[in-house]
């Protein structure tokens, strides 16, 4: 990997290419993506070497994982905001809507349309704002989105319709005043349930790791490129980090993340604690860092031949 950081706010190199160029992840450009694969494919690795690049940056993080928040728990100094189960989630994506309607109020309030302003001053996005006006970017990373899809029972139904739409109204709206969304599942098509294909439409970026099926190959790339899918099928599962990945312009190549461990991350993301912004409309989804004084003790580990 390159030891210099990728050029340009919002942007992170994750990955190599086939070609031997590093893969940069750009959200000014591509503002939310769709990572996909199945279990030890590099998903997870994926998005840990996103938030290590992520970390030294202007930017707020904030992290929904509800398998009780043991992927993104560890990067807790560093995220200003962090959901572990769906009623967690729920109220969180509710404070990221409401944060996002208060963002366009700013916007349309300084965007500077009147009958004397110059027209390159006339913005349309945060990015247009003067410095000392403009809010911090925020990038939400789903480690599961079937979590935040799925139901027990009939009277979860309208919490999880309630949770799509917000999510997708962030994936239609929320790119112009700097809310991007990355969204990661080992699973997702159209029988997740109503909203799914309308939030997969607005999710431009697309990385696919090797899949269990090929129906989910063909929910992330089928509309970038048919040579793609055939090449997301075609990775082997001894290739750990290989993926596919592509976008809207139908253009695709082959990439592959670093092996990254828990730990490296997490250590970053303490170095950088003091960058972690603190916006109000997300207090009071603020991790703790510490571990609470009443934790039990720790459970001796079992020794296994898989890591």
């Amino acid at each position: 990997m390159p030891r210099r950081p990728a050029p340009g706010p919002l942007s992170a190199t994750v990955a190599l290419r086939e070609d031997g160029r590093p893969y940069v992840r750009n959200y000014q450009q591509i503002p939310h993506g769709l990572t996909l694969g199945a279990n030890y494919s590099g998903k997870s690795m994926h998005q840990r070497c996103l938030i290590k690049a992520l970390a030294p940056q202007s930017v707020a993080l904030v992290g929904i994982d509800c398998k009780r928040g043991v992927e993104q728990g560890p990067f807790a100094p560093r995220l200003s905001a962090l959901a572990t189960t769906p009623d967690q989630a729920e109220g969180l994506l509710d404070a990221l809507v409401a944060e996002m309607e208060d963002r366009f109020d700013l916007l349309c309030l300084h965007q500077g349309i009147g009958p004397g302003t110059a027209l390159e001053d006339i913005t349309s996005d945060i990015w247009g704002l003067p410095k000392h006006l403009r809010p911090m970017p925020i990038v939400v990373l789903i480690d599961e989105i079937a979590e935040l899809f799925l139901i027990a029972s009939k009277n979860d139904m309208a919490r999880r319709d309630h949770m799509v739409t917000q999510l997708v109204r962030l994936a239609q709206l929320a790119r112009a005043i700097g809310i991007y969304l990355e969204v990661c599942g080992q699973r997702f098509g159209s029988e997740l349930g109503k909203g799914a294909t309308a939030l997969r439409a607005q999710l431009t970026g697309r990385v696919v790791h090797r899949c269990n099926d090929k129906q989910t190959a063909e929910m992330g790339l089928a509309d970038v490129n048919e040579l793609a899918v055939a090449a997301a099928t075609s990775i082997a599962p001894e290739r750990a980090g290989t993926a596919i990945v592509g976008d809207s312009s139908g253009n695709w190549t082959r990439i592959r993340t670093p092996k990254t461990s828990l730990g490296e991350v997490a250590a970053v993301c303490r170095e950088f604690a003091h960058l972690t912004p603190d916006i109000p409309a997300l207090a009071p989804f603020r991790p703790a860092t510490g571990i609470p004084a009443s934790a039990p003790a720790a459970t001796p580990a079992i020794a296994s031949g898989t890591p």
